[in-house]
């Protein structure tokens, strides 16, 4: 936007350039969730970029699974949340307009280009991401963080704030939108609906998963969302 003042003792025309934050978040084609591993017992093909291959069922690690309740289930107003080891990362600086801490829980919507952000209580039917980091450009968020959300100034980006569903242990999300959605476990319109059975920790396949033969694995951060599709 271009705003022109014009002195009133003479004819010069003065030329201010406003610059505004511009809101950008991770961008989506269709459904962002493309990480859902099925386990198999035999090799499958990678149908995309964030499917893993799998080799047999086997695991080399010795994972814990997090329970429904008890010492790492946090109850946060009416709502319940489930707390993750990875999930507590650090703020490493960065500027952003949009005030939150790293371990609440935000509803983003929007484009690419002109991303929605409020806060929203964890666990909550309007909560679909949780804050895990703060950095001072998206890029530097970790690998395996499923969103972020940032913002640039003069076309400079200021700041980022990453982020990881909202994944809560007996909750259900609809996974196949351009954001997923906390929705009832008993929906039947949902697009690509998926329970969460379980959180195992230390694990970096599915295969650790107890009863669900699909999962979201985290493999940097060393944990597998187990979910069952609704």
């Amino acid at each position: 936007m271009r705003d022109t003042a014009i002195a009133v003792d003479t004819v010069e025309v003065a030329t201010v350039i406003s610059e505004e934050r511009v809101a950008g978040r991770h961008p989506t084609e269709g459904s962002d969730m493309t990480g859902l591993v099925r386990r198999v017992c035999t090799a499958v093909v990678a149908v995309s970029a964030t499917v893993v291959l799998i080799a047999g069922c086997g695991s080399d690690t010795t994972p814990t699974a997090v329970p429904e309740s008890g010492a790492s289930a946090a109850t946060s107003s009416s709502h319940s949340t489930t707390v993750i080891d990875g999930q507590e990362g650090e703020d490493a600086g960065g500027d952003v307009d949009f005030e939150v801490e790293i371990g609440e829980c935000v509803k983003l919507g929007g484009t690419v280009t002109d991303a929605e952000i409020d806060k929203a209580v964890c666990g909550s039917a309007d909560s679909n991401y949780k804050v895990i980091a703060k950095a001072p450009k998206n890029s530097q968020c970790i690998s395996d963080a499923d969103s972020y959300y940032y913002e640039t100034l003069g076309g400079v980006e200021q700041g980022a704030i990453c982020l990881d569903v909202d994944w809560i242990i007996g909750g259900c999300m609809d996974v196949g939108g351009e954001d997923p959605a906390r929705i009832e476990c008993t929906d039947t319109k949902a697009v690509d609906g998926v329970k969460v059975t379980e959180i195992v920790q230390g694990a970096t396949s599915v295969d650790s998963c107890g009863t669900s033969s699909n999962g979201y694995e985290y493999p940097e951060r060393k944990f597998v969302v187990c979910v069952d599709e609704l």
